[in-house]
């Protein structure tokens, strides 16, 4: 530092916007404290600025003098190898909007491929260079979806900055093994006083961090304050159940149905009737039986539903909500919930034997049918029951893209979920075939990335079916960034012969082949650059 800085040093304000109000005013007109006028004045101004912006830059914010801390932890994870090291940081420079608004044109999207990035570092076991880690903390801290992978990765390092830098608190919270979660299940008196006396986000790390480790130990610890806690934190306490849920929370789920918050039984009661043998899904499979029946006196087999007329005590008690939605009917909002609570093996039963499949192709009579099969949808979705979901989805090449059971395509997202990777991306596969991208996106979204070979030949066939049609890029710019980030690399090579620009037909929408060519050029550089990442990260052989 400069004489001239040292002697301002304790009267130049240390404050960001006053700097920059002096600067734009000149030194001329506004002379900094302890200056003179004249070139001393200009330079003194530019040393504070420096030591100001070193000061906004540094990992510490400046304070009083203090113990130093102590130094951070060691990482037994091997070094992320150079290659791969530069990438990270390459990705970790891109941000949002910095190549400003407007055509995209070849470039990829970095900041989208941070997550698989990030994914397959964790799964090879690597650790972080420390000089990228605040880096990574500022880009978990921007974007909740990256921080259980980014927390993963970054370590105990990236914990030990953490305490001493607010902005990245929110890592003491997220990180598995950080902050609240580092004596769960391994201190039990450090359990009790934290569980008993931490702030409410710390608590409900403490548990969900307790619940997957020991499910048993996280219910008896929720079970000895539930007595005395808030409503709205017995319902986020509950939800924490999801994880692990099992035969043995079926005696405190009962307990909790007799809570006096409407939304707390409600949950309760959705998660034992995600138990097919509770005692709370034989009552509803015994009230739903009751309300549908098959009519043989017909000239085919139907189903005939009666509602229930009246929503008693022991009905509210089991989570059933009486007050219908406006524009619902009051029987069929009963009777929705009845249904989805009921154990799908029942309906086999109830039903002479059928299976799930002709169960769902019999006729409903008088318009229940949307109702009873959205009802099975639910159930589908909650009991993880893949014949029933195979039922209500229906062949892939069915006309209707609704399906015989689900009434929406987010329905179906749902009901995909319960099959494994494999039949999903086959299934959506023969929907893109039949239907074409544009009711597809949906149904895109929860398959298994990377894509498998017959769904990413079916992408690529419909883009390049509709750029030949001259249809507008830009209503399948969503399906191209899918495609970006989830089509297999090895893919690439057969794009090379979409990278021309196209021949536009008479019809087709002015300058559409251009568009086109830069889309599918910057999917072939995107599907090349993730296989130069997963290269990078793969150690070299023996």
């Amino acid at each position: 530092m400069s004489r001239t800085t040292a002697a301002l040093d304790a009267s130049l304000p240390d404050d960001w916007e006053e700097l920059v109000t002096t600067a734009v005013l000149g030194t001329e007109r506004r002379t900094p404290a302890g200056a003179g006028r004249g070139p001393e004045a200009a330079a003194a101004l530019l040393d504070a600025a420096a030591a100001a912006t070193v000061r906004r830059r540094a990992g510490l914010r400046p304070g009083p003098a203090a113990e130093r801390p102590e130094p951070a932890p060691e990482d037994p994870r091997p070094a992320l190898p150079a290659a791969a090291a530069r990438r990270l940081a390459m990705l970790l420079a891109d941000r949002p909007g910095a190549a400003g608004g407007g055509r995209r044109g070849t470039a990829p999207d970095l900041m989208e491929l941070l997550p698989q990035w990030l994914a397959a570092a964790n799964a090879r076991g690597y650790a972080p260079p420390p000089a990228v880690l605040p880096a990574l903390l500022d880009a978990a801290r921007g974007r909740t979806d990256l921080r259980p992978a980014a927390l993963r990765f970054a370590g105990p390092r990236a914990l030990w900055l953490a305490r001493l830098n607010p902005d990245w608190r929110f890592a003491l919270r997220s990180a598995p093994g950080g902050g609240t979660s580092v004596t769960a299940g391994r201190d039990p008196e450090g359990t009790r006083r934290l569980w008993q006396e931490g702030l409410f986000a710390e608590r409900v790390a403490l548990l969900t961090a307790l619940r997957s480790r020991d499910p048993a130990a996280a219910r008896e610890l929720l079970a000895g304050t539930w007595a005395t806690e808030r409503a709205e934190d017995r319902l986020m306490f509950l939800d924490s159940l999801r994880s692990g849920l099992g035969p043995d929370d079926e005696p405190f789920l009962e307990r909790a149905l007799a809570d006096r918050s409407r939304n707390v039984r409600a949950t309760a009661a959705e998660l034992l009737s995600a138990l097919p043998a509770s005692a709370l899904a034989g009552r509803m499979a015994v009230r739903a039986g009751a309300c549908v029946a098959v009519d043989r006196t017909r000239e085919t087999p139907t189903l005939v539903v009666e509602a229930p007329h009246e929503c008693d005590a022991d009905m509210e008690r089991d989570g059933v909500v009486a007050k219908a939605p406006t524009g619902r009917g009051e029987r069929s909002w009963w009777f929705g919930q009845l249904a989805e609570s009921a154990p799908l093996g029942t309906w086999s039963r109830r039903l002479g034997g059928r299976t799930p499949r002709e169960i769902v192709a019999l006729p409903v009579a008088d318009d229940w049918r949307s109702e009873l099969h959205a009802a099975w949808c639910r159930a589908a979705v909650r009991q993880r029951d893949a014949a029933w979901s195979r039922a209500l989805l229906g062949p892939p090449s069915a006309p209707e893209a609704g399906g015989p059971g689900a009434v929406s395509l987010a329905e179906r997202a749902k009901l995909l979920g319960t099959l494994d990777p494999a039949e999903r991306a086959e299934w959506v596969a023969g929907f893109i075939e039949t239907h074409g991208l544009s009711e597809a996106f949906q149904l895109l979204g929860v398959c298994a990335v990377p894509w498998a070979a017959p769904l990413g030949r079916a992408v690529v066939d419909a883009l390049n079916i509709a750029r030949d049609a001259g249809s507008y890029p830009w209503s399948f710019s969503g399906v191209m960034g899918l495609a970006e980030r989830c089509l297999d690399p090895s893919e690439a090579g057969r794009l090379d012969a979409l990278l021309a620009v196209p021949d536009e037909p008479e019809d087709a929408s002015p300058g559409a082949g251009g568009y086109w060519s830069e889309a599918f050029q910057r999917l072939v550089t995107t599907l090349r650059l993730r296989a130069a990442m997963l290269a990078e990260l793969s150690p070299p052989a023996p």
